[in-house]
């Protein structure tokens, strides 16, 4: 069996969303799907408990003891029955063989790391779907918690998900899951639709938070081979100052450089709190 976790918080309307495509998922295996609940203050617990009560293979469990995405994956693995476990947000939608595919690329891994299709949900030209793993900080590579498959015994093997990681606790577990000897792949087909970040404010502090979360990794990591990408960093501070008088326009590029801004902002909080140099 595989076990779908789907964690969420405040995750209306999109949650319904998701949860349909993935009561439509076309896969042979047997599958349940787990919505651990990290303290939603809106209808996501009921309009969760609603579809459990409905549908046999959907369990709702309150996760709300610790806060962040990686406490709330954990409670719901610790209920879960499946020896494979498979990850998305409450946001996205997984298309229609996502989970097939990710059952299919188990076979010859104990991690694998799906394809986001960026433009589907967000108003944008269609484009092919693109994984979102690559290698980050010169190290290894790595996918998101919302395109995700693990086999459980790796998993619980390196104690799941790091809890006191509130952001980029999706590119630790896989980075432990391969310095431990797991092996890690791309299941190429399995596609997730990723629901931008609208508005400059949001784009602003989503990015902020994951740039925090670089310092961190690196501060945890480095001793394993983990570098700051300087070059990449000097094109990125290029970029924002380039395009800053493009700003004034309305459009996808004030999302795009309030993201990237709040990422160098990030990136800076980050190494002063970690004591590292991370740009």
């Amino acid at each position: 069996m595989i076990s779908i976790i789907v964690p969420v918080r405040n995750g209306m309307p999109w949650l319904v969303d998701q949860i349909q495509a993935l009561v439509g998922q076309q896969c042979d295996v047997a599958w349940e799907i787990v919505i651990a609940d990290n303290g939603s203050t809106d209808a996501s617990p009921s309009v969760a408990r609603d579809w459990a009560d409905r549908h046999p293979a959907i369990r709702w469990v309150d996760a709300s003891a610790v806060a962040g995405p990686g406490a709330a994956r954990n409670v719901g693995v610790r209920v879960a029955s499946g020896d494979m476990l498979a990850f998305c947000d409450a946001d996205d939608v997984v298309h229609p063989q996502w989970l097939s595919h990710c059952v299919s690329a188990l076979a010859d891994a104990d991690v694998i790391a799906g394809e986001f299709d960026f433009t589907s949900l967000n108003g944008l030209p269609p484009s092919p779907p693109i994984p979102a793993s690559v290698e980050q900080l010169g190290f290894l590579p790595a996918g998101l918690g919302a395109n995700l498959a693990v086999r459980r015994q790796a998993f619980d093997a390196v104690g799941g998900f790091s809890e006191d990681l509130l952001v980029g606790e999706d590119v630790d577990l896989c980075w432990r899951l391969q310095l431990h000897g797991f092996r890690f792949a791309i299941a190429h087909g399995a596609v997730v639709s990723k629901r931008g970040q609208p508005g400059f404010k949001v784009a602003f502090r989503h990015g902020t938070a994951y740039g925090r979360s670089g310092p961190e990794l690196y501060s945890r990591h480095r001793a394993a081979g983990a570098r700051p990408n300087l070059r990449g960093a000097a094109k990125s501070w290029a970029w924002l100052i380039v395009q800053a008088p493009r700003l004034v326009t309305p459009g996808g590029l004030r999302s795009q450089w309030a993201h990237a801004a709040g990422m160098r902002t990030g990136r800076i909080a980050g190494s002063i709190r970690n004591r590292v140099f991370f740009p």
